[in-house]
C-alpha cells in the first residue's frame, strides 16, 4: 500500500505531462514561437557555397533590399512540402531567397535541387549547425524576412504556403517593388515604415 501511495505523485506528473504535450500538438498557435531576433539585426554569417567554384555565402547578400532566408535540408519532409511555394516566390521576383542547407549532405542537397528545381539565389551550407543556432532555428523549415536595413521583421516556423507568403510576408514588404529597391532607396521603409502589415495597424 505504501508503495502504491508513493507512486501517486509520479502518476499525476505523467498525466500532466501528457495533457501538456497533447495541448501543444493540437494548439493553433504551436508554430507561433516568438523569436528574439524580431526587430534586431540579422545575425552575421559566412559559409561555404553548396555549389563548388562559387564564392562563399554571407549575410552581406542581405544588405540593401528585402530578403528571404530559408533554412532547409534534403532530409526534411516539410521542406519538400513548401518547395513549390518557394519556386513560386522566385518566379514572382519580389525578393531573393538565400538558402541555408542545415545539417545535410552536400550531394543529397544538390540532387534535391536538380530534381525539384532551385528557388535560391544562393545556398550556403551549415553542416555543424552554427548558423542555425545563431538564427534561433528550432527545426527545418524556417523562413526569415529581412528588410533593407538588415533587420529581421518576421519568422515563419514550418512550411511556407502561398497564404502565409501573401498575408505575412508580402503584407510586410508592401507595394510591388522588385528586390525591394524602392524600399532600400527610401531608407528601408515598408508600407507602414516598420515591417508591420498595414492591415494590422490602426490610427495611421
Amino acid at each position: 500500500m505504501k508503495l502504491k501511495r508513493s507512486l501517486l505523485p509520479l502518476a499525476g506528473f505523467a498525466l500532466l505531462l501528457v495533457v501538456l504535450v497533447v495541448g501543444l500538438v493540437h494548439s493553433p498557435d504551436k508554430d507561433l514561437i516568438p523569436s528574439p531576433l524580431i526587430g534586431k539585426a540579422a545575425p552575421q554569417f559566412k559559409v561555404a557555397n553548396l555549389f563548388a567554384g562559387q564564392g562563399p555565402v554571407s549575410s552581406a547578400a542581405l544588405a540593401g533590399h528585402w530578403s528571404l532566408v530559408n533554412v532547409w535540408g534534403s532530409w526534411c519532409v516539410s521542406c519538400r512540402e513548401e518547395h513549390s511555394t518557394l519556386l513560386m516566390i522566385k518566379q514572382q521576383g519580389r525578393v531573393p531567397i538565400i538558402g541555408i542547407d542545415w545539417d545535410d549532405n552536400d550531394a543529397n542537397a544538390m540532387q534535391w535541387l536538380q530534381q525539384l528545381g532551385d528557388p535560391y539565389q544562393q545556398v550556403g551550407t551549415d553542416p555543424d549547425g552554427h548558423v542555425a543556432v545563431n538564427w534561433g532555428v528550432y527545426g527545418a523549415p524556417e523562413s526569415f524576412l529581412v528588410n533593407p536595413r538588415g533587420m529581421v521583421v518576421y519568422k515563419q516556423i514550418g512550411a511556407m504556403t502561398p497564404e502565409i507568403w501573401q498575408h505575412e510576408f508580402l503584407a510586410r514588404i508592401g507595394p510591388a517593388d522588385v528586390g525591394g529597391a524602392g524600399a532600400a532607396a527610401s531608407g528601408g521603409a515598408t508600407a507602414t515604415g516598420d515591417g508591420t502589415p498595414a492591415a494590422g495597424r490602426s490610427g495611421t
